[in-house]
């Protein structure tokens, strides 16, 4: 894959997460690291060795993690529940239903390398159900940030906040996005570039590729508008209606099912402002075993690919 992306600093959120969990857990002794041996994965070793007494492993137990965690929550702490995104979402769904999003405990699950980042893994290792699933779930805020600054804020941000949160944090390389003045708002779409032809809206990992396409869509003189959604649900559906008003059409993007992100936005336009939506994700099999950057290259979410399908709105 040729994209602007090789020539950047690439860097792995989980090192940022793990920074800024430590951090926030020097301020407060309520918070507390619940992982299911997968310590290392989580890159909490640091946080293990500083906090020993704040460090649950239940061993590979995802549905007992679950559990740990909201008990914590029940008794005061602030829990951030961490494993690979595909073991804590699917193994754990019920326990997420009911012990924490019905019970509303404030539990911060963080999906470890979702997507497709574990790519030569195959299916079993692949979380691109997660952002589907989770959404559907009242209360739960679900959250892909797409770069180190805004992994960094959204921790802090989800530590502070009362109630469910789920964080994906991924182990891909993925370089600066946002400028040095950026502030995370949940629940509100950050414009990374202004356009009033077609409007990119990209989440997590795929936000620097919607940049790229829209580098590639102003070479011909197309004004590519881009919205980084890094809040899932609630979706920011203001920002969302704006574009499908002022723009030829709308193409979502992201490292997961279509029926995430893209099927919010779909759901939003269809009953407030109807215009064209081309979904760019995974769609209904499975997803092949490969590595991650070509299986997103695979489903059409490569720069060019995203390009070419903003193209399609123009006709």
């Amino acid at each position: 894959m040729t994209t602007q992306t090789q020539t950047r600093t690439l860097h792995d959120c989980r090192d940022t997460w793990a920074a800024t969990l430590a951090d926030v857990a020097r301020a407060d002794e309520r918070v507390v690291a619940v992982v299911n041996d997968s310590v290392g994965s989580s890159k909490l070793g640091g946080f293990q060795k500083e906090f020993p007494e704040r460090t649950v492993n239940v061993g590979i137990a995802e549905q007992d993690m679950v559990g740990v965690g909201a008990g914590l929550a029940n008794s005061g702490r602030v829990p951030f529940v961490s494993a690979a995104g595909c073991f804590l979402t699917a193994r754990a769904m019920e326990q997420i239903k009911a012990d924490v999003a019905y019970s509303q405990y404030n539990v911060k699950l963080v999906g470890q390398s979702p997507g497709v980042a574990y790519g030569d893994l195959g299916p079993t290792h692949h979380s691109i159900e997660d952002l589907a699933w989770l959404r559907t779930l009242p209360g739960i805020v679900v959250v892909a940030p797409a770069d180190p600054r805004e992994t960094d804020q959204v921790v802090r941000w989800a530590a502070a906040h009362e109630g469910p949160v789920y964080v994906r944090v991924s182990r891909m390389g993925v370089p600066d996005v946002y400028p040095a003045d950026y502030e995370f708002v949940p629940g509100r779409a950050y414009t990374l570039r202004e356009g009033d032809d077609v409007t990119l809206i990209a989440t997590g990992t795929t936000v620097t590729r919607a940049l790229d396409a829209a580098d590639l869509l102003a070479a011909e003189g197309v004004a590519a508008r881009v919205l980084a959604m890094t809040t899932v649900s609630p979706l920011d559906e203001e920002a969302v209606v704006a574009a499908a008003r002022e723009t030829a059409g709308i193409v979502t993007v992201e490292e997961a099912f279509v029926s995430g992100l893209g099927g919010a936005v779909a759901e939003t336009v269809t009953s407030r402002h109807p215009c064209p939506v081309r979904r760019i994700g995974f769609r209904e099999d499975f997803a092949p075993t490969g590595s991650a950057e070509w299986l997103l290259d695979h489903v059409g979410a490569s720069p060019a690919g995203i390009a070419e399908t903003a193209r399609s709105l123009l006709v």
